[in-house]
């Protein structure tokens, strides 16, 4: 086993720590409009100020009108709140033990490309967030991934040279994105893997 050479572990959030569940959120929409829940969020995705909502430059009471308005949903910003969290799975797909035993050998960070409406839930009411005092969204550094300013944001938040840390994303151009940068990425594809994967680089 090699020896333990790293300082920070950086963790990408969807599909990493929380499960996500499009259906769920976007049936909420699509009871309005003929189109299905994964053909609203691809449409969200691919719209021109889907970029702007995630790196912050929109609010979230624009934002809710410009989906309102585009699929016809007839939502107050409360209930467009309550429906666009339910993306976010309640239950995580990494739990506290397995934070807790990094936490006390390496910092923690979190870095996503995420908007205002999910980290205000997330921060409020996910228990693993106690364990990441280094938080990187992409809405607040106004930069998402793969581009390299948010990477940068989470070595400088955890103070560490990029040869001292690990990046883990679902997303491989994103893992391959931090690798570019001189940082150890790892492709998350589940649990046992990530455990195994880690404790190959000695962690």
């Amino acid at each position: 086993m090699p020896a333990a050479k790293y300082r920070a572990i950086i963790f990408d959030i969807g599909r990493v720590i929380v499960r996500i569940d499009v259906r769920r959120a976007m049936a909420g929409l699509a009871q309005s409009v003929s189109m299905t829940p994964e053909e609203i969020w691809s449409a969200l995705e691919k719209h021109p100020t889907w970029l702007d909502w995630q790196e912050g430059r929109i609010s979230p009471r624009d934002w809710h009108l410009s989906v309102a308005q585009r699929f016809g949903a007839t939502l107050t910003f409360e209930e467009f709140t309550e429906v666009w969290n339910r993306v976010l799975d309640p239950q995580p797909i990494l739990d506290n033990d397995f934070f807790a035993a990094l936490a006390k050998k390496y910092r923690l960070c979190l870095l996503s490309n995420t908007d205002p409406i999910h980290v205000a839930h997330m921060e409020k009411t996910c228990g693993f967030m106690s364990f990441f005092s280094h938080r990187i969204y992409s809405c607040a550094v106004g930069a998402s991934k793969p581009n390299p300013l948010i990477f940068q944001a989470a070595l400088e938040a955890v103070k560490v040279a990029a040869k001292d840390a690990i990046y883990i994303d679902d997303i491989a151009a994103y893992a391959e994105a931090a690798g570019r940068l001189g940082m150890t990425g790892l492709v998350f594809s589940g649990p046992e893997k990530l455990a195994s994967d880690l404790a190959s680089l000695g962690v």
